[in-house]
């Protein structure tokens, strides 16, 4: 058996598709899902619309610093592996979440076999949280699955050549899969012609009111309406913004809400790993409010621009188009669950 660890948004939307792989395969999957995403609309209704096999454990973990949530997602999933040891072939982890490094180093320490979806990552920002989990997660894993050869060739400067595979990118099948369900969300309905998305929730942009207050200002430059569907640990400090009147406050949107809302977009302003490449498959131009990326070749032909979230770096990057003629497929095929499953089926499971 597999045992899954999942916590976050994008991770639930990975599972989706490999989930259907592994159940195509022939290969018995358990989940667990460590709560790091507990809001309703972040979390449960994934599971629901996207099809996603019964979570058989949840820890609720719920949000918290960073030492504090991981240390008590890792004691949560030790107790989950220990109850269930004999059964359990290897833990599964997507990402770069605490919920992933939790998941990888509770496997580890019982010499059980990691596998890491999206291995080989690297933003070579150590500042950033999310780095530090991707590369002790790489560093402790038995099998890796790399989005493109950026991501084997990372790993290969650390050393890391043994049971690497460069599959393509897990998102993309999701995005292939789910596109035909795409749903108009509800503050849509009456929506104009032209309307741009925004997704900013990371610390690094949130925390420091006036950053974020310096970023609504850039965007407020922009004529077209600007959406923005907050995520729940931002609520609380909306009432300390003065919101431009060109950006919409939004609910949470569903992962086929989320789809149509980039499809029909003109572009998109986030900071969110995942969303950029989303952008990318759906050829929308994209803002990314960050001082890297590690989805680097999305950067060519300014399909997706940088912005250090300055007024006028907003307004420069929202008047840059993408070079025309230039989009070309990236990151694989859109069939990466597939040859995961296999891999996995012919290495670890026969």
């Amino acid at each position: 058996m597999i045992l899954t660890v999942v916590g976050a948004r994008p991770q639930f939307i990975k599972a989706a598709a490999l989930s259907l792989a592994f159940k195509n395969a022939g290969i018995n999957e358990q989940i667990v899902h460590t709560g790091q995403h507990y809001d309703e609309k972040m979390s449960q209704v994934f599971f629901e619309e996207l099809g996603i096999p019964g979570v058989v454990k949840n820890l609720e973990t719920g949000s918290g610093k960073h030492g504090a949530q991981t240390g008590e997602m890792l004691s949560g999933i030790e107790d989950y592996i220990l109850q269930n040891l004999s059964r359990i072939k290897a833990i599964l982890v997507y990402g770069d979440t605490n919920s992933t490094l939790a998941g990888a180093l509770a496997a580890s320490k019982l010499h059980i076999p990691v596998i890491h979806v999206e291995a080989g990552l690297r933003s070579f920002n150590r500042k950033m949280p999310e780095e530090i989990n991707r590369v002790l997660t790489d560093h402790i894993s038995t099998f890796l699955f790399c989005s493109s050869n950026e991501g084997v060739n990372h790993l290969k400067n650390e050393g890391i050549t043994r049971n690497v595979f460069n599959v393509g990118d897990i998102m993309h099948d999701a995005v292939k899969s789910f596109l035909p369900y795409a749903r108009v969300p509800q503050e849509f309905k009456s929506h104009p012609a032209r309307y741009n998305l925004i997704t900013i929730h990371r610390p690094s942009n949130t925390d420091n009111i006036q950053r974020l207050q310096t970023i609504l200002t850039g965007i407020g430059k922009i004529e077209d309406r600007c959406y923005w569907p907050v995520h729940p640990r931002n609520k609380a400090i909306l009432n300390q913004l003065v919101l431009p009147k060109n950006i919409i406050i939004c609910e949470p949107f569903s992962y086929f809400e989320m789809l149509y809302a980039i499809q029909n977009s003109v572009k998109v302003i986030t900071d969110s790993g995942g969303l950029q490449k989303e952008a990318y498959w759906l050829k929308k131009p994209c803002i990314t409010v960050r001082p890297q990326t590690e989805w680097i070749e999305t950067l060519d032909d300014n399909w997706n621009q940088l912005c250090d979230g300055s007024i006028d770096s907003i307004v420069s990057c929202y008047q840059n188009e993408p070079v025309k003629n230039t989009w070309k497929s990236i990151y694989g095929e859109g069939n990466a669950s597939t040859i995961i499953a296999d891999t996995i089926q012919t290495k670890l499971i026969s």
